[in-house]
């Protein structure tokens, strides 16, 4: 694929101004006249090639834990008053990381850039000091996390509609009012990775991608839309499996620019990805991710499920949903050659938008009741969910397991080729989560997505 620059990508984005960024192999000046009063003027690279002959050091030091808990954190609580009592639970318990929100929902970078930066127009000071806030994390062993939100992106959707998706004229949203980029366009690949590498600059030690998909139930308005597919219009293939390989493809290229940063990489999806073989319209095939990321972090909240596994309702039974669910995700990434870890996001608040008798009042034993079923199926990693980064008090993270035993989110010793044990049967069910079910309850629904 053509590799433009992505920091020149941004500043044309961000200018409004369409067209390309420069012949691939070409070093060429881009100058831009901003619409109020400044000009940008940049220097267009090639890369990954290029980066690829440094290792970044960011200054700071941070060992992985012996496996990862950890909790969502919004720009907002990242630079605000709320980080002191985050920063307290985790320091009081077993947790060990924060999930911090650097590209938000709505396409904002959460801090300002240095000035020369083409993100700074789309930037909120929600962290004050970035800096501090990662000397903070490091001085308290918190394992710092970067989350990304990719192809969800309100603000560069409306900027840019050429690169999203229109009806009659309009860039198209979902019921919440959210606009998506076009997961097809590699201008869309370059200003997402400049941010990722932007990340891993601050010195995050893993870029978690999240939204890394095309809208929910992009299967049935596919064809009312109106957007470019760039070089995958002459791709073999229906347009599920264009889908697929574009969201795929994006991934593994986001991994070779952030090759020479030492960093992990995560991609978060939907459950039900892995109890299928492709989702047919957010372009997700589980184990083609699994096998481009460091981390799987399948968003497993039990009322993102409507009936399945045999469960008629889910949320009722936090233990069993997720039980479930695990031995069908040990079953898939156990079939890979190098699997990666598994780190699920669970659900510490309450679904009350369910409706009554539907939804518990998840508090300490729902938690709880989700962390026993993963560690049950040999799942030593997670992250809890909560949009407004309230947590429950009083919940025993570690269980029964000694963390002495852990290395890495596996136990200690542990091989990939162990005989998986586990002989439940798959039951990917009538159902999937419903449209436009990407509530701010969740990462990518965040939805962890979603």
């Amino acid at each position: 694929m053509k590799k433009t620059a992505g920091a020149a990508v941004a500043a044309v984005l961000i200018a409004g101004i369409h067209g390309s960024a420069g012949a691939e192999g070409e070093a060429e000046a881009l100058t831009i006249q901003h619409p109020v009063t400044k000009e940008v003027s940049l220097q267009a690279h090639n890369w990954p090639e290029q980066i690829a002959r440094f290792s970044f050091d960011s200054g700071f030091d941070f060992e992985y834990p012996d496996a990862v808990r950890g909790i969502f954190v919004t720009g907002h609580s990242a630079g605000g008053s709320r980080f002191d009592d985050l920063l307290q639970l985790v320091d009081d318990t077993a947790l060990n990381a924060m999930v911090i929100d650097v590209k938000e929902d709505d396409g904002y970078i959460t801090f300002t850039p240095e000035e020369a930066s083409p993100y700074i127009d789309i930037s909120q000071p929600m962290i004050k000091d970035p800096e501090e806030m990662m000397r903070t994390l490091e001085e308290n062993d918190i394992y710092p996390i970067a989350r990304i939100v990719a192809f969800k992106d309100t603000l560069l959707a409306e900027e840019r509609p050429d690169l999203s998706f229109t009806q009659n004229g309009e860039v198209w949203k979902n019921s919440r009012g959210e606009a998506f980029t076009n997961p097809f366009l590699q201008e869309v690949w370059d200003y997402n990775v400049d941010v990722a590498i932007m990340a891993a600059e601050m010195g995050f030690e893993d870029i978690q991608l999240d939204y890394v998909r095309f809208p929910e139930g992009f299967e049935n308005r596919d064809e009312d839309l109106d957007y470019d597919t760039g070089e995958y219009t002459d791709r073999p293939g229906d347009n599920v499996s264009r889908r697929v390989d574009a969201v795929t493809e994006f991934i593994e290229y986001t991994r070779e620019a952030l090759e020479p940063y030492d960093v992990e990489l995560s991609a978060d999806v939907f459950g039900y990805a892995a109890t299928i073989p492709a989702a047919p319209g957010i372009g997700q095939d589980f184990s083609k991710i699994a096998d481009n990321v460091d981390v799987m972090s399948s968003m497993i909240y039990p009322s993102h499920w409507g009936p399945y596994f045999g469960i008629d309702q889910p949320d009722l039974y936090p233990y069993d949903l997720v039980d479930e669910y695990s031995q069908v995700e040990n079953e898939v990434l156990g079939a890979l050659d190098d699997p990666p870890v598994s780190r699920p996001w669970i659900r510490d608040f309450t679904a009350s938008y369910l409706g009554s008798g539907n939804y518990l009042n998840y508090g300490v034993e729902e938690v709880e009741a989700q962390i026993q079923a993963m560690y049950d199926n040999d799942i030593y990693e997670f992250l809890l969910w909560n949009a407004s980064n309230r947590y429950t008090e009083g919940v025993d993270y570690l269980l029964d397991v000694n963390p002495d035993d852990l290395e890495r989110g596996r136990l200690a010793g542990s091989g990939d080729d162990d005989e998986d044990e586990s002989d439940a049967e798959e039951d990917s069910g009538d159902e999937t989560p419903e449209e436009d079910d990407d509530n701010n309850n969740e990462p990518d629904a965040d939805d962890n997505e979603e």
